[in-house]
């Protein structure tokens, strides 16, 4: 915990705008014992995010605190529940990532027989989206009066029963819990696919997605940005933000130099099996200077390795040269150099509109954290690209988005 509060507070000293936990509901690699005890990019086992994030909110006060959940295996009830809870906890800091779970074998944890398809987890996640959402409006802005001279705790006529009946879910309401102080915590969605392009359009805030180069940014952006209109929406009520793997250095040798000292850590029989994992193949008998062996259909993340494939036969590539490109960048835009260098590539990725801002990956914890707050975040102010200060308390007033009304109580929400 110790270490969680320690970046934390790097991260809130940057005015960084959320603290992003990935989360699983399994632990992959399970069937190879070599690959589980060498490589803990597989997240073996992890702390529950919206446990700690509720921790961090005690000793943070302005950064976001967005975390995973899934629509595939969870409840929409607990999820609404949950986030509105942190949402109260952090005062306004709350977020969800909503995620259709990547890993077919987490099927096995949740009582099912196998993973479902991606377009049947995309139906059951646009109906989950909309039933959180309407449960976080069961309740007026106003509907607890605290009027102790009449006697009145709440206002009854001020809540709404949901009486949800899907094709997926089937939810009473209401919700536990008083309206969170942003209306609806931040929904973040992590998708690259068409789907998860129309979720997003439809229903989030932000998406997270994966872009290696800044033209393949630019047609997302476009792409994504122009579903928004037939869901009466504007392009800016959407955020989009493609990872980056940042290297950054005094100069540009020292920030070179710590992405070879990753490459050089990472040995074959930790490299092939991961990069096996990644596309869903089985390269035990595979050498390492062979090149991709074409990837089968899978019910697993496609996005990322479809990314993983473009870019192995793009540029030719032995599997080796592959992994040693992925897995310090972590699959994302890799932007290393000196401070000027990387804060030019990001001026001119926001200026041509290939994104709004980035989901950043250090290099590594704490070093490569520091190094973005005490070393670019500084050039990016100096440029007047980044905050000085937060512009308000709750991770939307950081975002720019606002404060949704509550469509089931229009008078009344403020």
């Amino acid at each position: 915990m110790d270490r969680w509060v320690e970046l934390a507070r790097i991260a809130e000293r940057g005015k960084i705008d959320m603290l992003f936990l990935a989360d699983g509901n399994g632990v992959n690699g399970i069937d190879n014992p070599e690959l589980l005890s060498r490589n803990p990019t597989t997240r073996p086992v992890v702390i529950e995010p919206v446990c700690l994030h509720s921790a961090l909110a005690m000793v943070t006060t302005r950064i976001g605190l967005v975390a995973t959940a899934t629509t595939t295996y969870d409840q929409p009830f607990t999820v609404a529940r949950r986030y509105a809870a942190l949402d109260w906890l952090s005062k306004g800091r709350a977020g969800w990532n909503v995620v259709t779970s990547s890993n077919p074998d987490d099927a096995k944890n949740f009582g099912h027989l196998e993973h479902a398809g991606a377009t049947r987890r995309y139906e059951m996640a646009s109906e989950f989206v909309d039933v959180v959402k309407d449960l976080w409006d069961s309740w007026d802005d106003d509907a607890f009066l605290f009027d102790k001279e009449a006697g009145k705790f709440l206002d009854a006529d001020k809540v709404r029963l949901l009486n949800h009946k899907g094709s997926h879910f089937s939810v009473r309401g209401p919700l536990n819990s008083a309206r969170p102080p942003q209306g609806h915590p931040v929904v973040v969605v992590a998708s690259g696919s068409p789907d998860g392009m129309e979720l997003a359009a439809r229903t989030a805030d932000v998406i997270f997605t994966v872009a290696e180069t800044k033209e393949a940014a630019q047609a997302f952006y476009a792409d994504v940005k122009g579903r928004m209109a037939k869901y009466g929406r504007k392009p800016e009520d959407l955020v989009v933000m493609p990872g980056a793997s940042v290297f950054v250095g005094a100069d540009e040798e020292a920030a070179e130099r710590s992405y070879r000292v990753l490459q050089e850590l990472i040995p074959d029989s930790v490299g092939m099996p991961t990069l096996g994992r990644l596309c869903g193949l089985d390269l035990s008998g595979f050498s390492p200077g062979d090149p991709l062996p074409p990837l089968p259909e899978t019910k697993g993340i496609t996005s990322f390795r479809n990314l993983i494939e473009t870019m192995a036969r793009r540029d030719n590539l032995t599997m080796r040269e592959l992994y040693r490109r992925i897995l310090p960048a972590r699959g994302h835009v890799l932007m290393k150099g000196s401070v000027e260098q990387v804060a030019d590539i990001m001026q001119e990725w926001v200026a041509d509109k290939a994104c709004d801002g980035f989901n950043l990956i250090a290099a590594s914890l704490p070093d490569g954290l520091t190094a973005l707050v005490d070393l670019l975040i500084p050039e990016l102010q100096r440029r007047g690209l980044f905050r000085t200060e937060y512009e308000g308390s709750t991770l939307r007033d950081s975002l720019g988005l606002a404060r949704p009304a509550n469509r089931h109580f229009l008078e009344g929400a403020r």
